[in-house]
C-alpha cells in the first residue's frame, strides 16, 4: 500500500555521501525534527531523471531552503557510488543530500517501488516528491513513468509555499 499524507516515513537505513565520506543514515534520524523535501526517482544517469527531474531541484534547492525547508534529499534505487558519481557529474554540490536505496528497501516500505524488469532495470522506485514535517508526510506528488509533473521541483515549491502561508 502506498504511503499516505499524515503517515510517518518508514525508518530505513540508507547510504549517503557527505563531505566526501560514505556513511549509513537512518531515515528516522535524518528527518526527525526537520521540514524536508524528499524526491525519489527510478535511476541515476537515466534520461528523464538526469535531464528533467534532478535539474529542477538543483535550481530550486536554495528556494526550498529560503521557504523553510531544512533539508533537500534525493533517493534512488542505486548504490552509493553511482549516486556519488551522478551528483558529481551533474554538479549538485552540497545543496541536495544523496540517499542511496540500493536494495529498494525504502521504496518498497513506502509502497513506491515498481517493476521495471520489462525495460531491463529491475525493481526501482516510482517517481515522486514529498514534503515531510518531523518525518511525517505532508504532501506526496506521484508521477507516471516518464513524467515529471506532480513530482517536479516547481510543483513541490508551490506546495511548500502554500503550507508556509497556511501555517
Amino acid at each position: 500500500m502506498t504511503i499516505q499524507v499524515g503517515e510517518p516515513i518508514p525508518d530505513v537505513t540508507l547510504r549517503t555521501v557527505r563531505d566526501g565520506r560514505i556513511r549509513s543514515v537512518s531515515t528516522g534520524e535524518l528527518f526527525r525534527g526537520k521540514r524536508a523535501v524528499l524526491f525519489g526517482l527510478p535511476g541515476a544517469f537515466t534520461s528523464v531523471c538526469s535531464d528533467f527531474h534532478l535539474p529542477g531541484y538543483i535550481e530550486l534547492a536554495p528556494s526550498f531552503l529560503a521557504k523553510g525547508a531544512d533539508l533537500v534529499a534525493c533517493t534512488s534505487v542505486n548504490d552509493v557510488e553511482v549516486m556519488r558519481a551522478w551528483f558529481e557529474a551533474k554538479g549538485v554540490g552540497d545543496s541536495i543530500v544523496p540517499l542511496a536505496d540500493g536494495n529498494g528497501e525504502l521504496a518498497a516500505a513506502m509502497g513506491l517501488d515498481m517493476d521495471s524488469r520489462p525495460w531491463g532495470m529491475g525493481i526501482r522506485s516510482q517517481r515522486y516528491a514529498m514534503l515531510l514535517d518531523d518525518g511525517v508526510v505532508r504532501f506526496l506528488g506521484l508521477d507516471s513513468p516518464g513524467e515529471v509533473a506532480a513530482s517536479g521541483a516547481p510543483a513541490l515549491l508551490r506546495e511548500l509555499n502554500s503550507l508556509a502561508s497556511a501555517g
